[in-house]
């Protein structure tokens, strides 16, 4: 897909997209110049800044802020198994692991990965990502939601989101509580207006302003909500249409360096999906609905073309191991050396 490579080196000079980066990827333990007096020094913990949408999300092929997920192939053929494909690991062990991962894909056990069961092993990593997600809410929502009455309202959130950034949360609560100014720093104030934005949008029918576990999850990862991932899909086109058409064209993104598609087989597989190379919201949201089954089977085509050295639309073992980096992260040594020995 021509038009969405473009999105990997998109300028970041747009003063909107910039935004967008400050409300998704704003750092935890950063002090803004301008910190109010009941500011903490002692820097968020992991559990912490899982309370913020998060940029990354896995198992979808684009970020919060609009660019290409760069790990999108390995996370959705490597699933929660990602983790243990590292740069400066023993290259035997990934290849068998990388072996074992092979067979399971080979469903009908023919030695020969075809798109269909590429397909399917795609589908089936998605939603390890999806469940992944839900557990992490589970344990999110908990957090913010101190008197467990499974509704968490805005003011709580609030309170848990500033403690997060380093606020006493006593004070902070007790200032919301009685309607006082917090003072806050203008970097931080916007952020909060983005996400109260984003909490509205969470809140289903009826519009109570209080967030259930569910609509917590749809907060958190729109791609569990169509509405939430339609409006994820407004907030992209907003900031990338120069325009203002509402669609995105070529002209408004720039090339992804060589060598991000292997081959021309590949590189057609990309550019058929758009068509005109116009893309509407519509579009947009389909494409990066990771349930969308027809998209998962363009990826595996696509996964496929980039290792098919002898260009029969399948994948061999050999090819894989060929192409480990590509799958995995791993470049694996001697790949053809070992691969009869092992499988």
């Amino acid at each position: 897909m021509a038009v969405w490579r473009k999105l990997w080196c998109r300028n970041l000079l747009s003063v909107s997209l910039l935004l967008c980066v400050l409300l998704l990827t704003v750092d935890v333990n950063a002090r803004p110049a301008n910190m109010s007096a009941v500011k903490e020094k002692s820097p968020a913990g992991k559990d912490d800044n899982e309370i913020l949408p998060p940029d990354h999300l896995n198992g979808v092929k684009m970020e919060m802020d609009g660019h290409l997920n760069k790990d999108f192939h390995q996370e959705v053929f490597l699933g929660k198994e990602i983790e243990e494909f590292e740069e400066d690991s023993e290259p035997r062990r990934n290849r068998k692991k990388l072996i074992e991962i092979f067979t399971k894909v080979d469903s009908n056990k023919d030695k020969s990965v075809s798109a269909k069961e590429m397909q399917r092993w795609i589908m089936e990593k998605t939603e390890e990502h999806f469940q992944e997600a839900m557990v992490e809410n589970k344990n999110s929502f908990r957090g913010v939601d101190p008197d467990t009455n499974g509704q968490v309202t805005w003011d709580e959130y609030r309170v848990k989101f500033l403690a997060s950034k380093g606020f006493n949360e006593k004070e902070i609560a007790e200032k919301v509580k009685n309607n006082e100014d917090l003072k806050l720093d203008e970097e931080t104030q916007e952020v909060l207006e983005s996400l109260k934005d984003r909490w509205f949008q969470a809140d289903n029918s009826p519009n109570d302003q209080l967030l259930n576990e569910q609509e917590f999850l749809s907060f958190l990862h729109p791609e569990h909500s169509k509405g939430m991932l339609q409006y994820m899909v407004k907030e992209i086109v907003r900031d990338l249409d120069q325009d203002g058409d509402k669609k995105l064209t070529l002209s408004e993104f720039i090339s992804l360096p060589v060598g991000t598609v292997e081959n021309q087989q590949a590189q057609d597989i990309d550019d058929d999906w758009t068509g005109d190379g116009i893309v509407t919201m519509a579009e947009l949201e389909e494409y990066m609905d990771p349930m969308n089954e027809h998209n998962a089977l363009n990826e595996a085509k696509q996964m496929i073309a980039v290792a098919d050295e002898n260009q029969n639309h399948n994948l061999e073992l050999d090819e894989i191991l060929k192409y480990s980096e590509y799958f995995t992260g791993s470049k694996l040594m001697d790949y053809a050396r070992n691969v009869h020995e092992e499988f």
